[in-house]
Parts: C-alpha cells; sequence; structure tokens
C-alpha cells in the first residue's frame, strides 16, 4: 500500500481537488498537467462533454480537460460525503488512494472518482484516473424522493378523474404523441423508460409480445441468470433481499411486469414497429406501430430508443446439406423445453452459452445429445470463477457507489483487471479443463487472455458459464462434434467425414445472432444504418460504439446489455434526452437528411 496515514487522505484528497480548482481559475494548463501521471486516464460521463468519452496520456488530457472544465463553469470540487470516505485500495495491479466528489458545471450537477498514486522517486500525489459524471440538470431533476408527486389531486378532487382515469388516459395516446419511442420492454427498455419517465418526458414503451417480460418467458424452460441477484437490480426498485442468488427467468419475467406497472410505465404490448422516416432534418420520426387488433398507429416521436438487445436478428447458419434432413430444424432462440424430445436424439450446433444449456436441457430431458463446436471457446465455472469481476458488489459499498467504480474504470484498465480474472478462473478451474481438452473440446481465453467479460463486450458471446454440461462433455454423457469432421447433412442425420453418420431427429442451431446494424438497416433503410455505422464492440476507441450516446443519426438512440448496464447507462441515456429536450444540448453537426421512406419489417421487440 501507499503507507499514508489514515487522517492525512483525506487532507491530501482535498489538496488535489482545491489545486484542480485554482488551475481552472487560473486558466494555467501547466498547474492541471501536474496533478496528473504521465500514464493516466479521464473517462467523461455525459458531464463535461456531453456524451462517453475515454482520454488516456496527460497531454491529451490536459488539452481536453481543461478547456471543457472552463467551458462548463466546473467549481465546488469537494469530497462527496454521501459516498465512501477516501480510502487507500488496490485496483487492477496498483495501490491508490480512491476518493468519490462532487462539482456543480453551469447547467449540472455531477459527481466523480479520482484515484491518487504516488510517482516513482516523487512525495506527492497525482491522478492515475479521473471519471466525472452527470448527475442531474439543474432544475429538471428526477422527480424521486423529496421531489416525488404528492398525489394530492387524486385524493382531494372526488369530482375530477382518479389516478386510475389518468393512468388510462395517458397510455392511449389518443390526443398526443410520445416525446420518445423505446422498442422493446426488457430491462434495457424498462430501464431507460423508467428513467425518463422520472424525468418528466413523455415516453412510449411498444412490445411486440403479449406480455412483458415474455422476452424471458419464452427462453428455454431451464434458463436462469447466469450472474448473481446484487449485481442485477434495476432503477429505482432493487429486487427483495430474500429473492435467490441466480434468478430463475419466469421469476424474473414476473418482476419486469411488475416493474413497468408500479413504475407507471406506458406501454403498448402485442404492438409491433413496422419502421420509420425522419420528417425532414429537423422534424420528428413518423412511426407506423401495429397494434393487436391489425390496426395501425402512426406516431411522430422526437426520439427513438431502440431497445431489442445487443442481438436482434438470428444467424442461422447455412450447413451443408441441412435442407435434406428430415427432422425439425429449430434456431435457440425458437428452443423452449426439452420434454417433447425425451427418447429421441438432437444434434446442438454452437458451444456458447445458449447451445451448452440446451444440451444439458435435452440430456436431462432423456434425449440423447450430440454437441458439435464450431470454435474455440472460453468456459468457466459459475462459481466462483465467472462472479470474480463482480465481487466489489459485496463488499459494503451501496449499489449506487459500486455503479460508479464500475463506470470509472477505463477500458484499457478493465482489460488488464480481466487478464487478471481469467488467470484465477483457469486455475480455480484446471482439473475441468483438462478434463474437456482429453475430450477433444478446444478451449479459447478471450483475445490477449481478456476472458469471457469482453467476449461479450466485443462479441456478444462465444463463451460459457458452466453449471454442469461442461461435467457431462467431460464424461462423455453428451458427446461431442467438432465441425471439421462434418461432410453435410442427409435425411437421417449428420455424415461424417469417414461416414459415419450421426442420426438425428432434431437440430438446435445456436449460432448466435447479427449485428443490430443490420437491424437498424431493415426498420431505418440502409442511407441510416450507413450513417450510424457498426453499434457495439469498441473499433479502433474506448467506449462502445454508438451506445448509450447520441449517434450520428440525430433522434435514433441505443441501449443494450445486462441488467447492470441497463441500469448504469440508461441513467447517462435519459438524461441527454432530457437536456435535447430542454434545449441544453449542444447541437450535433447536421447530417445528411434520412430517407423519406423506410421499410416496413416487423420485428421482435424484446431485448
Amino acid at each position: 500500500m501507499l503507507g499514508v496515514e489514515s487522517g492525512s487522505i483525506i487532507r491530501l484528497v482535498d489538496d488535489w481537488l482545491n489545486r484542480l480548482e485554482c488551475s481552472i481559475a487560473a486558466r494555467d494548463n501547466q498547474q492541471l498537467s501536474n496533478l496528473f501521471l504521465d500514464e493516466c486516464y479521464w473517462r467523461d460521463v455525459v458531464a463535461l462533454s456531453w456524451r462517453l468519452q475515454t482520454l488516456e496520456n496527460r497531454a491529451r488530457i490536459v488539452e481536453t480537460l481543461g478547456p471543457a472544465l472552463r467551458a462548463e463553469q466546473a467549481s465546488g470540487f469537494v469530497i462527496d460525503e454521501s459516498g465512501p470516505p477516501p480510502r487507500e485500495v488496490r485496483r487492477v495491479d496498483r495501490d491508490c488512494i480512491e476518493a468519490f466528489f462532487r462539482f456543480e458545471t453551469r447547467l449540472a450537477r455531477a459527481r466523480g472518482i479520482v484515484r491518487l498514486c504516488r510517482p516513482a522517486g516523487e512525495e506527492g500525489l497525482r491522478a492515475w484516473t479521473l471519471m466525472t459524471e452527470l448527475h442531474e440538470l439543474k432544475g429538471h431533476e428526477a422527480r424521486v424522493g423529496s421531489r416525488r408527486p404528492t398525489g394530492q389531486s387524486n385524493s382531494r378532487d372526488f369530482r375530477g378523474p382518479n389516478w386510475l382515469d389518468k393512468r388510462e388516459a395517458a397510455v392511449r395516446y389518443a390526443d398526443r404523441d410520445p416525446a420518445v419511442l423505446v422498442v422493446g420492454a426488457g430491462q434495457a427498455g424498462l430501464a431507460v423508460a423508467a428513467r425518463l419517465t422520472v424525468l418528466g418526458v413523455d415516453t412510449l414503451v411498444v412490445e411486440r409480445h403479449a406480455r412483458v417480460g415474455d422476452n424471458w418467458r419464452h427462453r428455454y424452460h431451464a434458463l436462469t441468470l447466469h450472474n448473481q441477484v446484487q449485481v442485477n437490480h434495476l432503477p429505482y426498485m432493487p429486487f427483495p433481499e430474500s429473492w435467490p442468488t441466480y434468478i430463475p427467468k419466469d421469476k424474473l419475467a414476473g418482476w419486469l411486469e411488475a416493474y413497468a406497472e408500479a413504475m407507471e410505465l406506458n406501454i403498448w404490448t402485442g404492438t409491433a414497429f413496422d419502421g420509420a422516416a425522419r420528417d425532414g432534418p429537423d422534424g420528428p420520426w413518423s412511426v407506423t406501430l401495429r397494434r393487436p387488433d391489425g390496426t395501425t398507429r402512426t406516431i411522430r416521436p422526437r426520439h427513438i430508443v431502440l431497445a431489442t438487445g445487443v442481438s436482434g436478428i438470428a444467424n442461422r447458419a447455412a450447413l451443408p446439406g441441412l435442407d435434406s434432413f428430415a427432422g425439425e430444424v429449430l434456431h435457440s432462440s425458437d428452443y423452449r423445453d426439452g420434454e417433447d424430445w425425451a427418447g429421441k436424439r438432437a444434434i446442438v450446433f454452437g458451444t456458447g452459452n445458449s447451445g451448452h444449456d440446451i444440451a444439458q436441457d435435452l440430456h436431462s430431458s432423456g434425449a440423447a445429445v450430440t454437441i458439435v463446436q464450431r470454435n474455440p471457446t472460453l468456459v468457466v465455472n459459475i462459481e466462483p470463477s465467472a462472479q470474480l469481476p463482480y465481487a466489489f458488489y459485496s463488499d459494503g459499498p451501496t449499489t449506487d457507489q459500486c455503479d460508479l467504480i464500475a463506470v470509472s474504470m477505463p477500458v484499457p484498465l478493465v482489460r488488464k483487471a480481466h487478464v487478471v480474472f481469467t488467470e484465477r478462473s483457469r486455475a480455480l478451474d484446471k482439473p475441468l479443463l483438462d478434463a474437456l481438452e482429453t475430450r477433444g473440446f478446444r478451449l479459447d481465453f478471450g483475445e490477449d487472455d481478456t476472458g469471457w467479460q469482453f467476449k461479450f463486450l466485443t462479441r456478444g458471446g462465444g463463451y460459457y458459464f458452466n453449471v454442469g454440461c461442461s461435467d457431462l462433455i467431460a464424461e462423455g454423457t453428451i458427446d461431442l462434434l467438432q465441425y471439421d469432421a462434418l461432410d453435410g447433412f442427409v435425411p437421417e442425420g449428420a455424415r461424417l467425414k469417414d461416414g459415419r453418420i450421426v442420426a438425428a431427429d432434431l437440430v438446435v442451431l445456436s449460432t448466435g445472432y447479427k449485428g443490430q446494424e443490420h437491424l437498424v438497416a431493415r426498420l431505418f433503410g440502409d442511407a441510416v444504418a450507413a450513417r450510424v455505422g457498426p453499434i457495439w464492440g469498441f473499433g479502433e476507441g474506448l467506449e462502445l460504439r454508438n451506445m448509450f450516446t447520441r449517434t450520428p443519426q440525430e433522434g435514433l438512440w441505443f441501449i443494450a446489455g445486462s441488467l447492470a448496464q441497463c441500469r448504469i447507462y440508461s441513467k447517462y441515456l435519459a438524461l441527454q434526452i432530457k437536456a435535447c429536450e430542454v434545449g441544453l444540448m449542444p447541437e450535433m453537426p447536421r447530417a445528411d437528411p434520412a430517407p423519406a421512406i423506410a421499410p416496413k419489417v416487423a420485428v421482435s421487440t424484446a431485448g
């Protein structure tokens, strides 16, 4: 550790924050430069740049941070007494002082985290990481806590409409259009809709399924979440403390439905989003919605949030001869339950989470199962290995404070941390991994050994949290076949290159999904898809592409990811939309206008 006396830590943090504020007032970039290590990072989460932005190295940070602090009139930098006190911690591979602070800009109240380290051969402390976060807009605060609605009109106006009357009228949208249309009522859509609603932004959510939660309810029978309950709360309503560590999919589906009701979200279920086009460069969207009774409704929101998940369109692999197969072929998204396949034979293509879980479900139902591996796959035991990245959510800070810690870590350092997690998990899981390799299962551990989290952030898959299927493969109870041994399909099953036939009654394609840009092209047209560009993954940058922030297409936003990601980043997406609605968001450079028409292709709105 740094060896700083506990009584001195607060003084050292206060001194750093005071020097930061003095450098702003003095417009002194050299003074600002002296506050940072040579190797350092600044992540701004909408507070100063109105977008998600990560910069690295001292020269570049000083060049950008100084003007941003002055332009936004940042001041009042003090330790945030509502957070944990400044303390010595070890993050990634360094000892540092970690401090929560708050400050104000001309338009907002903001928060941040700074991590201070001692440069080699020096006595003072300098910033290794800095994160600045927009917390709330002045005069446009969320209507929660002491700002919650009083409800007086519901209890005192006996002749007026009551609460239920008002809710039913609000959901009908008979005399108005919403400001925001959210497509998809999964965790992503509900989280951002809840954030927008408490900010006073009129928001309609449309969901193709008949009920909220059906995107989980209709998944395969045995599904549970693979990370622990304390990580997965939604905004404003944490799960009950009595809930199980790993939440079953039907329990989660019921919670999403209850959450939508409790948060008073305006939702149209059984409604297909048939496409949208922009009414001129400065106009609203023109959106066609198809209702459950077959009628259509055109609405004109100013913003569309696509919350249909990281993966929207099933990728149905073109396997040689599959059209000649006499049995049933399902994509994993269409698989529900193995009970109908008891005593029959199944081939599952793909060794990600879905492929393994479906193979295990079929085996548990009495089917004879062969799993086909197409590419090397990362395997990690569900406990304790897969939970290592989330350990700090159980260390004492509140969920909100843990979320800030998670947001404050820049991608290069998160990558380093996940190399360490991957190394630990490989050691913990070595008996299983050795047994799998003995069976001929091909393992990988992510790009540069960064593990499953970066597979998710870059590919959306390619890993398996072992809840038993790997053990079944290792012991030979579930057969393993490598894809390069396959010659093609014949009516009775898969023919191998050595002439053998693997008989089957069912083939399940756990072959993933196409990227969201394919969905954008279907819904908004090729021109909009080209303007927006790739969605998800990092490309050459240090932020997920086009996620949770303004995109090159004005009025089109994206949110997706785990429950934790949706809880965290829905806040910043909602604040940006609110800033647009009240005229605080700087204008974007003018893009080419969207096409006058867009294709009308109904898609699943689960996310």
